[in-house]
């Protein structure tokens, strides 16, 4: 497996790459129709489960492995290896600790409007960058989740009827939003959200 990622991928070292339980994926493209089948399925299971208890380690990692685990044996589990995203593996258990509580703040004080929340929730966990892939596709399911099951709002129209796996100019759009959010200025992320 050794295949040009899309710009703003996170790329997999060799023993992530072990991790693929399908050997014969040879491209980007079988590996997004895996993948794909298995958020399908992953986003099955969070609209069936009614559990409002999200924010916390132990649902943040099986709900990556709900969406991911039928395509990776390290699923769920946070990484251990430095990326060219994201904070020290070491840290990624604290600050995703300080990112949750930080939330519920959010949400029992009602300190921000519920897309922005949202946004804000989404662009950190990306920053933490938990998980060796799909900490994208993972922290946009769990944001809109924060907005359906704890703030019984609509979800957020994050690909605006693109692939935002693939090179379109929608995924260069939320790629510079987040890349301007990590400077602390949100507006284009809040822009793409329509927020």
């Amino acid at each position: 497996m050794n295949f040009e990622e899309p710009e703003g991928a996170t790329p997999l070292e060799h023993e992530e790459k072990e991790g693929l339980k399908f050997k014969h994926i040879t491209t980007r493209s079988q590996l997004d129709e895996l993948e794909q089948a298995n958020i399908s399925s992953g986003l099955l299971w969070l609209s069936r489960n009614k559990s409002t208890d999200i924010l916390n380690e132990h649902f943040v990692c099986l709900l990556h492995k709900k969406l991911f685990g039928e395509i990776w044996k390290w699923a769920g589990s946070f990484r251990h290896t430095e990326k060219n995203i994201g904070i020290d593996p070491r840290q990624i258990s604290v600050q995703l600790r300080q990112l949750l509580d930080d939330t519920q703040y959010w949400v029992d004080h009602n300190i921000f409007e519920p897309c922005e929340l949202a946004v804000r929730f989404h662009h950190r966990l990306v920053s933490i960058h938990p998980f060796p892939n799909g900490n994208g596709r993972h922290s946009r399911i769990l944001a809109d989740a924060i907005l359906t099951k704890l703030l019984k709002e609509k979800p957020i129209d994050w690909a605006g009827g693109y692939d935002l796996q693939s090179m379109t100019q929608r995924r260069t759009q939320y790629i510079k939003a987040l890349r301007l959010a990590d400077t602390g200025d949100f507006y284009l992320l809040f822009k793409f959200a329509d927020c």
